[in-house]
């Protein structure tokens, strides 16, 4: 059930290859969300101060993460495109690098945030008690996010070869595994000690690291999809190249995000308080739900669209991205219709007897989000016809725009010279997707006319040629 085989992805139908690849990363993804919805729920437990915090530390975890990001995103389309080609032991090579590049990437990014936790989240000047608490979250989540890499890097190498239900498999387990020990670490139970907000983080790295061992146990056993053999073993410096060649975009993209996630943070603290803080946190928790099926069509899209320019076949990858875009738009849009309703009980499930200044913000937000939620559909989805196609570069050029020359612009308009406070970043995500959507679209048909999928196709046959 929902095996792909690369010849369906190359020959069968588009609409049957992107359902069985999307829908194990769809329910992979939500359950990935609803282990930062149970954090959530839990944290908001311990008090508005810890949610606070969360939201401070975010955006920074997003920025950190960007580097293991372009190893393990480019891992999986040089994969997808050489397992398209038949190059299996190339693909092997490449997910070896990926896996090796995310560690280093990884745990130097550790060592330098946690020597400087508190002094990088005091910058943003959301009082002791938040700064000092989302220093205490930063520096655990950050090292745990060395083995999150690394196991995304495993997991892309599936998603690339065709096999989505591997990673379902792994992160279901390491979110169970989260799950279990999040109360136990926060709260105290058993022998072990209230952790408080630490607890949370502590139960985020033991599932990651439990997830990388299944993960590479499956890659070595050769029960899954993808298979690593001890000839992919080595350093290779032309294959680090190769994927941060399509990767260094990708990263330049999400820290261009998370940079620009950073001042809206500020902005927000400035001109509503914790109030909005803690509201701006359980928007952008909720709001996952809504890109989750995105982000899934996306990444099955990427692993279509590679693996067909591999198999010389542009015109099965110009349809596969339309086919994901108008998926996502519809899908994640009706899911703004429901988000529009019941803003008010949303928030309740996440802060129990959240009230005053801070529920007002926060069923604000979640309307003003829901109005783009058919946006971030087409967003995800037609990035996938870019990436896919080794232009990674378009989506990274596309997000800056987006970021920082609509959002934060409008941003700061509205907050401070038009006086809608807080209430005007929250506005301006909005209009910066529904702009991003708009603009994409029509770059990649402009795109696709004059060529640039066939152009793809010859290069990566070329390359696997002189593979």
């Amino acid at each position: 059930m929902l095996d792909v085989s690369s010849k369906d992805i190359t020959e069968g139908s588009l609409g049957r290859a992107l359902a069985f690849l999307s829908v194990p990363i769809v329910a992979q993804q939500l359950a990935l969300v609803a282990q930062q919805v149970i954090d959530v729920f839990w944290i908001g437990r311990l008090g508005e101060d810890q949610v606070a915090a969360v939201g401070l530390v975010m955006p920074l975890l997003g920025l950190f993460a960007a580097g293991t990001m372009a190893v393990f995103l480019g891992g999986q389309i040089v994969v997808s495109q050489r397992v398209g080609a038949d190059d299996l032991p190339g693909s092997r090579r490449a997910a070896f690098h990926a896996l090796v590049g995310a560690g280093v990437v990884g745990l130097l990014l550790a060592g330098v945030v946690n020597a400087f936790a508190l002094d990088i989240t005091q910058l943003f000047q959301p009082g002791d008690r938040v700064a000092q608490l989302g220093a205490i979250y930063l520096g655990t989540m950050v090292l745990s996010y060395t083995f999150s890499g690394m196991s995304d890097a495993m997991e892309a190498a599936f998603v690339g070869s065709g096999d989505s239900r591997t990673p379902l498999v792994v992160n279901l387990v390491a979110i169970v595994v989260n799950v279990v020990l999040d109360p136990i670490l926060m709260f105290g139970m058993w022998r072990f000690d209230a952790y408080g907000i630490a607890g949370a983080a502590y139960a985020t790295l033991v599932a990651y690291a439990v997830g990388l061992l299944i993960a590479l146990g499956v890659a070595l056993s050769g029960r899954g999809g993808f298979t690593l053999t001890r000839n992919a073993v080595g350093i290779d410096v032309d294959e680090f190249r190769a994927l941060l060649d399509v990767g260094a975009p990708k990263a330049a993209q999400e820290s261009g995000r998370q940079i620009a996630r950073l001042v809206m943070v500020s902005i927000i603290s400035v001109t509503g308080g914790g109030a909005a803080l803690a509201a701006y946190t359980v928007g952008a928790r909720i709001s996952t739900v809504a890109f989750v099926p995105a982000i899934g069509l996306g990444s099955a899209g990427t692993t279509l669209v590679g693996q067909n320019l591999g198999a010389d076949r542009p015109d099965r990858a110009t349809r596969a991205t339309w086919l994901g875009v108008g998926v996502g738009a519809v899908g994640v849009g009706v899911l703004g219709i429901v988000q529009w309703f019941v803003p008010g009980f949303l928030a309740e499930v996440f802060v129990p007897g959240i009230e005053g200044e801070t529920l007002e913000y926060t069923i604000a937000y979640l309307q003003i989000l829901a109005l783009g939620y058919w946006a971030l559909g087409a967003i995800y989805t037609v990035e996938a016809g870019f990436n896919g196609a080794g232009r990674t570069s378009i989506s990274m050029y596309s997000t800056m725009l987006q970021y920082w020359t609509v959002r934060i612009p409008v941003a700061a308009v509205l907050a401070f010279g038009l006086g809608y406070g807080a209430h005007g970043p929250f506005w301006a995500v909005t209009v910066s997707n529904v702009v991003a959507a708009v603009g994409l679209c029509a770059y990649f048909r402009y795109s696709t006319d004059n060529g640039m999928l066939d152009r793809a196709a010859t290069s990566s046959c070329g390359a696997d040629a002189a593979d």
